[in-house]
Protein backbone atom coordinates (compact mmCIF):
# COMPACT_ATOMS: atom_id res chain seq x y z
CA UNK A 1 0.00 0.00 0.00
CA UNK A 2 1.26 3.43 -0.88
CA UNK A 3 1.67 6.21 1.30
CA UNK A 4 -0.92 8.32 -0.54
CA UNK A 5 -3.57 5.13 0.10
CA UNK A 6 -2.70 4.83 3.40
CA UNK A 7 -3.74 8.15 4.19
CA UNK A 8 -6.85 8.03 1.49
CA UNK A 9 -8.09 5.05 4.14
CA UNK A 10 -6.98 6.05 7.27
CA UNK A 11 -9.88 7.03 10.13
CA UNK A 12 -8.90 9.38 12.81
CA UNK A 13 -11.74 8.51 14.69
CA UNK A 14 -10.51 5.05 15.06
CA UNK A 15 -8.65 6.68 18.09
CA UNK A 16 -9.83 8.74 21.36
CA UNK A 17 -10.19 12.35 20.58
CA UNK A 18 -7.46 14.83 22.10
CA UNK A 19 -7.62 18.20 22.25
CA UNK A 20 -4.60 20.43 22.41
CA UNK A 21 -4.05 23.64 24.67
CA UNK A 22 -1.78 26.22 25.52
CA UNK A 23 -1.27 27.86 29.08
CA UNK A 24 0.91 30.99 29.35
CA UNK A 25 2.81 31.68 32.69
CA UNK A 26 3.46 35.20 32.17
CA UNK A 27 5.85 37.38 34.77
CA UNK A 28 6.60 40.52 35.43
CA UNK A 29 7.43 43.39 38.37
CA UNK A 30 5.17 46.00 39.39
CA UNK A 31 5.77 47.70 42.71
CA UNK A 32 8.79 45.66 43.38
CA UNK A 33 6.74 42.43 43.48
CA UNK A 34 6.85 39.37 40.91
CA UNK A 35 3.28 39.53 39.58
CA UNK A 36 1.68 36.81 37.33
CA UNK A 37 -0.92 37.36 34.80
CA UNK A 38 -4.29 35.86 36.05
CA UNK A 39 -7.50 35.79 34.10
CA UNK A 40 -11.28 34.84 36.25
CA UNK A 41 -13.35 32.18 34.07
CA UNK A 42 -16.54 33.51 33.02
CA UNK A 43 -17.91 30.03 31.39
CA UNK A 44 -17.52 26.60 33.17
CA UNK A 45 -15.90 24.54 34.19
CA UNK A 46 -14.42 26.20 36.69
CA UNK A 47 -16.59 29.33 36.40
CA UNK A 48 -15.38 31.84 38.20
CA UNK A 49 -12.10 30.61 39.58
CA UNK A 50 -8.66 32.30 38.36
CA UNK A 51 -6.81 30.52 35.69
CA UNK A 52 -3.25 31.27 33.28
CA UNK A 53 -4.18 32.87 30.07
CA UNK A 54 -4.78 30.05 27.64
CA UNK A 55 -7.43 28.28 25.26
CA UNK A 56 -7.23 25.51 22.64
CA UNK A 57 -4.85 25.79 19.83
CA UNK A 58 -6.08 26.20 16.40
CA UNK A 59 -5.76 23.95 13.07
CA UNK A 60 -4.13 26.64 11.27
CA UNK A 61 -1.37 27.53 13.75
CA UNK A 62 1.62 26.31 15.60
CA UNK A 63 2.18 26.23 19.52
CA UNK A 64 4.27 29.26 19.69
CA UNK A 65 1.80 31.02 17.82
CA UNK A 66 -1.43 30.04 19.65
CA UNK A 67 0.51 30.81 22.91
CA UNK A 68 0.90 34.64 21.76
CA UNK A 69 -2.68 34.62 20.52
CA UNK A 70 -4.05 33.60 23.70
CA UNK A 71 -1.44 35.73 25.29
CA UNK A 72 -3.01 38.49 23.78
CA UNK A 73 -6.81 37.61 23.21
CA UNK A 74 -7.58 37.06 26.65
CA UNK A 75 -5.45 39.99 28.23
CA UNK A 76 -6.09 43.08 25.68
CA UNK A 77 -2.39 42.88 24.50
CA UNK A 78 -2.12 44.08 21.68
CA UNK A 79 0.29 42.59 18.72
CA UNK A 80 3.10 44.77 18.89
CA UNK A 81 4.48 46.96 21.45
CA UNK A 82 4.28 45.77 24.12
CA UNK A 83 3.69 41.87 23.12
CA UNK A 84 6.85 42.34 21.17
CA UNK A 85 9.13 42.77 24.64
CA UNK A 86 7.32 39.32 25.53
CA UNK A 87 10.12 36.08 25.84
CA UNK A 88 7.99 33.29 25.79
CA UNK A 89 9.39 30.21 25.78
CA UNK A 90 8.11 26.83 26.10
CA UNK A 91 7.78 25.35 29.82
CA UNK A 92 6.32 21.74 29.83
CA UNK A 93 3.69 19.55 29.03
CA UNK A 94 0.97 18.90 31.28
CA UNK A 95 -1.58 15.52 30.53
CA UNK A 96 -2.95 13.74 33.38
CA UNK A 97 -6.20 12.36 32.14
CA UNK A 98 -8.29 14.21 34.46
CA UNK A 99 -6.81 17.45 34.24
CA UNK A 100 -10.13 18.76 32.33
CA UNK A 101 -13.48 17.38 33.14
CA UNK A 102 -14.74 18.08 30.05
CA UNK A 103 -11.77 15.41 27.71
CA UNK A 104 -8.70 14.14 27.78
CA UNK A 105 -6.72 17.82 27.10
CA UNK A 106 -3.12 17.58 26.75
CA UNK A 107 -1.60 21.32 27.65
CA UNK A 108 1.51 22.78 26.68
CA UNK A 109 2.57 25.15 28.98
CA UNK A 110 4.74 28.35 28.02
CA UNK A 111 6.39 31.18 30.12
CA UNK A 112 7.31 34.25 29.59
CA UNK A 113 9.40 37.05 30.83
CA UNK A 114 8.49 40.82 30.25
CA UNK A 115 9.24 44.58 31.63
CA UNK A 116 6.31 46.25 34.00
CA UNK A 117 3.05 46.17 31.39
CA UNK A 118 -0.07 47.89 31.88
CA UNK A 119 -2.97 46.44 33.44
CA UNK A 120 -4.94 44.01 31.20
CA UNK A 121 -8.40 43.71 29.63
CA UNK A 122 -10.22 40.39 29.63
CA UNK A 123 -10.70 38.81 26.69
CA UNK A 124 -14.25 37.91 25.40
CA UNK A 125 -14.01 34.64 27.18
CA UNK A 126 -13.19 36.24 30.73
CA UNK A 127 -14.73 37.40 33.73
CA UNK A 128 -11.56 39.50 34.89
CA UNK A 129 -7.72 39.65 33.95
CA UNK A 130 -5.31 40.87 36.41
CA UNK A 131 -1.65 40.97 37.77
CA UNK A 132 -1.80 39.37 40.92
CA UNK A 133 1.38 39.04 42.84
CA UNK A 134 2.67 35.51 42.98
CA UNK A 135 2.97 35.74 46.66
CA UNK A 136 -0.61 36.05 47.61
CA UNK A 137 -1.72 32.84 45.56
CA UNK A 138 -0.44 30.34 48.64
CA UNK A 139 2.11 28.15 46.54
CA UNK A 140 4.24 25.62 48.60
CA UNK A 141 7.86 27.00 48.45
CA UNK A 142 8.60 22.92 47.67
CA UNK A 143 6.66 20.43 45.64
CA UNK A 144 6.58 16.67 44.79
CA UNK A 145 7.34 16.42 41.31
CA UNK A 146 4.64 13.90 40.51
CA UNK A 147 1.88 14.76 43.33
CA UNK A 148 -1.03 18.13 42.61
CA UNK A 149 0.59 21.14 44.19
CA UNK A 150 -1.98 22.28 46.49
CA UNK A 151 -2.90 25.76 47.28
CA UNK A 152 -2.70 27.01 51.23
CA UNK A 153 -6.32 26.83 52.86
CA UNK A 154 -8.01 30.33 52.90
CA UNK A 155 -5.71 31.89 49.50
CA UNK A 156 -8.74 33.90 47.88
CA UNK A 157 -7.89 33.15 44.12
CA UNK A 158 -8.39 29.92 43.92
CA UNK A 159 -6.66 28.04 40.37
CA UNK A 160 -8.51 25.96 37.66
CA UNK A 161 -7.81 22.57 36.70
CA UNK A 162 -3.73 21.74 37.51
CA UNK A 163 -2.74 25.12 37.04
CA UNK A 164 -1.22 25.50 40.53
CA UNK A 165 1.33 23.12 39.43
CA UNK A 166 1.69 24.80 36.39
CA UNK A 167 2.65 28.28 37.92
CA UNK A 168 4.91 26.17 40.30
CA UNK A 169 6.77 24.83 37.67
CA UNK A 170 6.78 28.22 35.96
CA UNK A 171 8.14 30.24 39.02
CA UNK A 172 10.41 27.38 39.67
CA UNK A 173 11.79 27.30 36.45
CA UNK A 174 12.11 31.34 36.00
CA UNK A 175 14.03 31.29 39.31
CA UNK A 176 16.64 29.00 37.87
CA UNK A 177 16.71 30.50 34.39
CA UNK A 178 18.23 33.66 36.19
CA UNK A 179 21.24 31.74 37.53
CA UNK A 180 22.64 30.80 34.43
CA UNK A 181 21.16 33.48 31.52
CA UNK A 182 20.63 36.69 31.39
CA UNK A 183 17.20 36.65 31.31
CA UNK A 184 16.77 39.02 34.10
CA UNK A 185 17.04 41.69 31.62
CA UNK A 186 14.04 40.78 30.28
CA UNK A 187 12.60 42.32 33.73
CA UNK A 188 14.15 45.51 32.88
CA UNK A 189 14.31 48.35 30.06
CA UNK A 190 16.69 48.23 27.01
CA UNK A 191 18.67 50.60 29.64
CA UNK A 192 19.39 49.85 32.94
CA UNK A 193 21.59 50.12 36.30
CA UNK A 194 22.90 47.57 38.17
CA UNK A 195 20.79 48.51 41.44
CA UNK A 196 17.93 48.25 38.77
CA UNK A 197 18.85 44.66 37.49
CA UNK A 198 19.73 43.34 41.37
CA UNK A 199 16.34 44.63 41.97
CA UNK A 200 15.15 42.08 39.26
CA UNK A 201 16.92 39.48 41.06
CA UNK A 202 16.04 39.93 44.88
CA UNK A 203 12.31 40.02 43.89
CA UNK A 204 12.20 36.62 41.53
CA UNK A 205 14.62 34.78 44.43
CA UNK A 206 13.14 36.58 47.52
CA UNK A 207 16.33 36.88 48.99
CA UNK A 208 18.28 40.53 49.68
CA UNK A 209 21.48 40.78 47.97
CA UNK A 210 24.34 42.31 48.83
CA UNK A 211 25.19 45.86 46.84
CA UNK A 212 28.77 45.48 46.10
CA UNK A 213 29.50 41.69 45.75
CA UNK A 214 26.33 41.42 43.12
CA UNK A 215 27.51 44.66 40.90
CA UNK A 216 31.41 42.87 40.97
CA UNK A 217 29.93 39.39 40.24
CA UNK A 218 27.83 40.88 37.23
CA UNK A 219 30.78 42.63 35.97
CA UNK A 220 32.74 39.48 36.29
CA UNK A 221 30.78 37.57 33.62
CA UNK A 222 32.02 37.73 29.94
CA UNK A 223 28.68 39.63 27.50
CA UNK A 224 26.21 39.79 30.33
CA UNK A 225 25.91 43.66 30.37
CA UNK A 226 27.26 45.90 28.01
CA UNK A 227 27.83 50.03 29.12
CA UNK A 228 26.14 52.66 27.06
CA UNK A 229 29.08 54.43 28.33
CA UNK A 230 26.54 56.91 29.99
CA UNK A 231 25.48 57.70 33.42
CA UNK A 232 22.21 58.83 35.46
CA UNK A 233 21.46 62.24 36.03
CA UNK A 234 21.65 62.03 39.52
CA UNK A 235 23.32 59.64 42.32
CA UNK A 236 20.93 57.62 44.35
CA UNK A 237 18.52 58.58 47.07
CA UNK A 238 21.31 58.80 49.49
CA UNK A 239 23.17 61.14 47.25
CA UNK A 240 26.69 59.37 45.81
CA UNK A 241 28.05 59.76 42.84
CA UNK A 242 25.58 58.92 39.55
CA UNK A 243 25.26 55.17 38.53
CA UNK A 244 26.54 53.82 35.13
CA UNK A 245 24.19 52.75 33.19
CA UNK A 246 24.25 49.44 30.97
CA UNK A 247 22.12 47.54 28.60
CA UNK A 248 22.17 43.29 27.79
CA UNK A 249 25.11 41.92 26.07
CA UNK A 250 25.72 39.13 23.83
CA UNK A 251 25.60 36.63 26.55
CA UNK A 252 23.50 33.66 26.12
CA UNK A 253 24.53 31.56 29.12
CA UNK A 254 26.28 33.12 32.06
CA UNK A 255 29.36 31.93 32.78
CA UNK A 256 30.75 31.98 35.78
CA UNK A 257 26.40 31.62 36.68
CA UNK A 258 25.19 33.59 39.53
CA UNK A 259 24.09 31.25 41.89
CA UNK A 260 20.61 31.58 44.41
CA UNK A 261 21.19 31.77 48.15
CA UNK A 262 19.14 30.77 50.33
CA UNK A 263 16.67 32.91 51.74
CA UNK A 264 18.54 33.70 54.68
CA UNK A 265 21.75 34.38 53.33
CA UNK A 266 23.42 37.38 50.54
CA UNK A 267 25.36 36.70 47.47
CA UNK A 268 29.02 36.26 48.73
Amino acid sequence: MSESEFLAAYDPRAFPAVAVTVDVVALTIRDAQLHVLLVQRGAPPYEGAWALPGGFVQPDEDLPTAAARELAEETGLETGDPLDRVHLEQLASYGDPDRDPRMRIVSVAYLAFAPELPDPAAGSDAAAAAWVPAAALGLPEHADPVRPVRQRPGTSRRLAFDHARILFDGLDRARAKLEYTPLATRFVGDEFTISELRAVYETVWGVELHAGNFHRKVLSVPGFLDSVGATTERGGPRGGPRARIYRAGDARLLHPALLRPAREETIR
